[in-house]
């Protein structure tokens, strides 16, 4: 059977996780020189079983001059949960901050849906190019922001976390992703690499935002339940959030 015809995850999820799936692989395309970011075969594509449902797990991952790994993951859960999760992790040589995006969906309402240009700086500020960016772009009302869990002190002030409660808003969100995106990759293009002391104080910036992000217990429940404690702690450590040498 050809491979063709069998349907790719996404088309089975929640249209606003396929259409900002489609979205964020469009901006890379259109901006970014991609190249493959090869993870363990057995990791790419993953199938396992929760609380008698089909649990799917769907990677795909990139690389770049200036971004060691970009990763895409959409995740199923028979027709309890549709999960989209995307992390940017720039090569530590360049002062970029990490672009981070979650989308969490049941039963055809998206419950939680995350987006941010996380800084990375010691004093945890962006580099001015992102902020005047950022500030220019229009301001949005959400009609059920979401509170940002204890370990959030990581994301910036400009970062989305709400329950999109119509059409319009879930629209409203996937363009400011979109945009996000862009000046991501506008502003990533334009970066020059940084001197060696910068270097030391991106890695560690990364490994905070990484070692806070892997205090999600929910994400850790779902995958130690369903695939078990050692083989979640190793997605957890190399396929979600695994650090910058």
């Amino acid at each position: 059977m050809s491979t063709t015809s069998i349907p790719s995850l996404r088309e089975q999820q929640h249209p606003l996780i396929r259409q900002l799936a489609d979205c964020i692989e469009a901006v890379w395309h259109q901006h970014l020189d991609l190249s493959p970011y090869h993870l363990p075969a057995e990791l790419g594509y993953v199938e396992g079983r929760l609380e008698g449902e089909k649990l799917t797990i769907e990677n795909r991952c990139y690389q770049t001059p200036q971004f060691r790994k970009m990763h895409l993951e959409l995740a199923k859960v028979g027709n309890m949960l549709d999960i989209l999760h995307c992390v940017m992790f720039p090569r530590p040589e360049y002062d970029l901050p990490m672009f981070g995006c979650d989308l969490v969906g049941g039963r055809g309402q998206i419950s939680a849906a995350i987006a941010d240009l996380s800084p990375v700086s010691s004093d945890h500020s962006l580099p001015q190019s992102y902020t005047s960016a950022l500030v220019a772009l229009p301001a949005l009302n959400f009609s059920q922001p979401r509170e940002l869990p204890e370990w959030g002190d990581i994301f910036s002030e400009f970062c989305i976390f709400v329950r999109p409660s119509s059409s319009a808003e879930e629209t409203m969100f996937l363009k400011r992703v979109q945009a996000f995106l862009e000046i991501h990759c506008q502003n990533a293009i334009a970066s020059k690499p940084v001197s060696p002391e910068k270097i030391t104080e991106v890695i560690a910036g990364q490994h905070n935002y990484c070692t806070k992000q892997q205090q999600n217990d929910k994400t850790r429940r779902v995958l130690e339940k369903a695939f078990g404690s050692e083989w979640a702690n190793n997605y957890m450590n190399t396929v979600l959030f695994d650090l910058p040498n």
